[in-house]
């Protein structure tokens, strides 16, 4: 970041947030703290949950044009009266930190992309940093979401994975899991994966992130039966999420170089 400032390139992440769901002003103060600690400017924008379609895309059009600001990020889901399509493609590709829009989803397809959706970016860093190769291995993604699992899918494929795409209409689910080398879980559905679905020795990403009736936080995968199968597995929390802040700081600061042209 001191090289950046010195070379007067300007880094800076807005954040909109409308209404007032509790998991998503967790995640909106988790990226602020991020900013802070690594010297990132942030700026906020919290509407209330009656705001309009057109007035968050007015507060997008005027953050497109700053020059101070080099990434933006509205924050999901949004209130149902609001189309998230369009609030979406209105964000310049340039500054499309989260990698939604569909110039950069495009790129993601082709392999030739400038930024990669956090979340997926940060299992793949989670799986090269343990040392795991994935060329050749067989890859199973539970979940079809354009936000993880479908991007999670492209960038295993890119790597050299066979890809398996699982969902609600899968079936014989457990014998697709069962062959997998790396199992990724991200249905959103509170320890979904058990011990017998996970083939011995898998490496095991958990990407949910859900609170049961007694207020505590668990993945989609059931960790303590599936941990003494896996070869390495995440925990929640504490595993895939701050690797997803992390990749957003990333995406940020290279953002900030491709509009300075360093």
């Amino acid at each position: 970041m001191a090289k950046l400032k010195e070379e007067g390139v300007k880094v800076g992440l807005a954040v909109i947030i409308v209404g007032d769901d509790p998991a998503s002003r967790v995640y909106v103060n988790n990226k602020k703290k991020a900013c802070e600690e690594i010297g990132i400017y942030s700026e906020e924008y919290a509407l209330p949950s009656e705001a309009t379609e057109q007035e968050v895309i007015d507060i997008i059009n005027t953050l497109n044009e700053r020059d101070d600001i080099s990434g933006i990020l509205v924050q999901l889901p949004l209130p149902k009266h609001i189309n998230e399509t369009n609030i979406i493609n209105a964000i310049s590709y340039k500054k499309d930190v989260d990698a939604f829009h569909p110039v950069n989803v495009g790129k993601i397809m082709t392999g030739d992309f400038d930024f990669l959706p956090c979340t997926p970016a940060g299992v793949m860093e989670l799986i090269k940093e343990s040392g795991v190769s994935v060329e050749g291995k067989e890859c199973v993604v539970i979940g079809r979401s354009n936000i993880v699992g479908k991007p999670q899918a492209m960038l295993l494929l890119h790597q050299n994975g066979t890809v398996t795409i699982c969902h609600s209409k899968t079936k014989n689910l457990k014998e697709v899991t069962k062959r997998a080398d790396i199992l990724v879980a991200a249905v959103g559905r509170p320890k979904f994966v058990t011990a017998d679905m996970v083939k011995e020795g898998a490496v095991v990403i958990d990407v949910g992130i859900n609170r049961t009736e007694e207020g505590k936080l668990v993945g989609d995968v059931d960790f303590e039966n599936v941990k003494d199968t896996a070869y390495a597995i995440t925990p929640v929390p504490g595993g895939v999420g701050p690797m997803t802040i992390a990749m957003l700081m990333k995406n940020t600061v290279k953002a900030a170089r491709l509009l300075a042209n360093k």
